[in-house]
């Protein structure tokens, strides 16, 4: 595309939402960008958290979690730049080495992933032996490394259920392990406060046991929210990400990953949605479904997520920066707990039992 027809695209499907002199600068950027992507065989692959003009000018995958996880694996580029958060670009690394992969802001974290490491992962493991560990994608490659599978937002209950144990260690998010326990008809048990629980409690089974990480987005959000929006707004379709509260997904109409809540969408023949997620998406969103109204309820955006512009985009492809290195040592068994994740549909019990790696019994 030429500059003009960068601009006129962005206009068309951001008009609504952009000013217009935004737009003409943005414009700009996106085109060098799309420029040096070419020159430098790379691919773009944006979550739906990235702000609007960047989502919709030079991502060339967008997707959750898992699905830029899977174009990651796929690609036959020879440079990866991950509009997301480092465990996202960590990830693409561990699943396709021999990829460049650069992360454009170094300083793009996450909460959840920052509440907890690898040496906590082995604590556990001590407290609870033969306990299979079960981490949310949203974690550093060292905490994927000590786990025996890795699970997303979209799979966590078909990774729960295919383990076939009565007792499960989930990491990191606490709220998440909630809802993944009610739906897999777990007790829920907190891992710091499993010493404390009556011996007999301790003796019920299945269990999760879980960590106390929370998303800093998505614990804002609360009961009195979604009662307000429904006073105000009877007709309104809720959609909440299973990061937040049980209570909040429980008074919603629908709980899901990102990419589930865009078909959601899709399929429904209701006119006026809620998205309790990161708010960036709403624009983005909106931007699929021009016929359909997207209300706004923006707690707070992710401060990591809003640190991936596309000036930092442009910087990092040019400089090459921030590329992500992860040791072999690490890379191998983060690659093998996603590989577990992958094969959960088919049977994750087999494929546990088959390799050495994972603990010799389940409890």
């Amino acid at each position: 595309m030429t500059r003009g027809e960068v601009y006129i695209s962005l206009k068309r499907i951001l008009r609504d939402a952009v000013p217009d002199a935004e737009l003409r600068i943005k414009a700009e950027l996106a085109y060098e960008i799309n420029r040096l992507k070419d020159e430098k065989d790379a691919l773009i692959l944006a979550h739906h958290y990235m702000e609007p003009v960047l989502y919709h000018s030079v991502a060339d995958i967008k997707g959750d979690s898992l699905q830029l996880s899977r174009a990651a694996a796929q690609t036959d580029k020879r440079m990866i730049v991950f509009c997301g958060v480092r465990f996202m670009a960590e990830t693409a690394k561990i699943l396709n080495p021999g990829r460049t992969v650069l992360l454009p802001s170094d300083a793009a974290g996450c909460s959840l992933a920052e509440s907890i490491g690898a040496g906590e992962v082995q604590q556990l493991r001590r407290e609870f032996p033969g306990v299979p560990v079960v981490s949310y994608i949203n974690t550093s490659a060292e905490v994927k490394a000590e786990s025996d599978i890795c699970c997303t937002s979209a799979n966590a209950v078909a990774v729960i259920r295919s383990l076939e144990a009565e007792r499960v260690i989930f990491l990191p998010d606490e709220y998440l392990a909630r809802n993944v326990a009610d739906q897999t008809d777990r007790m829920f048990i907190d891992s710091s406060l499993c010493r404390s629980l009556d011996p007999s409690a301790q003796q019920q089974s299945p269990k999760m046991i879980a960590w106390h990480g929370r998303c800093e987005v998505h614990e804002k959000y609360s009961r009195e929210d979604v009662e307000n929006v429904r006073r105000q707004f009877p007709d309104a379709v809720i959609l909440a990400h299973p990061e937040c509260k049980p209570e909040v997904v429980g008074t919603s109409d629908f709980s899901g990953s990102t990419s589930a809540m865009i078909q959601f969408i899709e399929e429904s023949s209701a006119r006026r949605f809620l998205l309790l997620t990161e708010c960036a998406m709403r624009e983005n969103v909106a931007a699929f479904f021009p016929g359909k109204e997207m209300l706004r309820l923006c707690s707070v955006r992710c401060p990591h997520m809003n640190r991936i512009t596309l000036e930092s985009v442009l910087d990092s492809l040019r400089r090459r920066q921030y590329e992500i290195e992860i040791p072999e040592e690490i890379r191998l068994p983060a690659a093998r707990a996603l590989e577990r994740m992958a094969a959960a549909g088919a049977s994750a019990a087999q494929c546990l039992k088959k390799n050495p790696r994972l603990t010799d019994s389940v409890s």
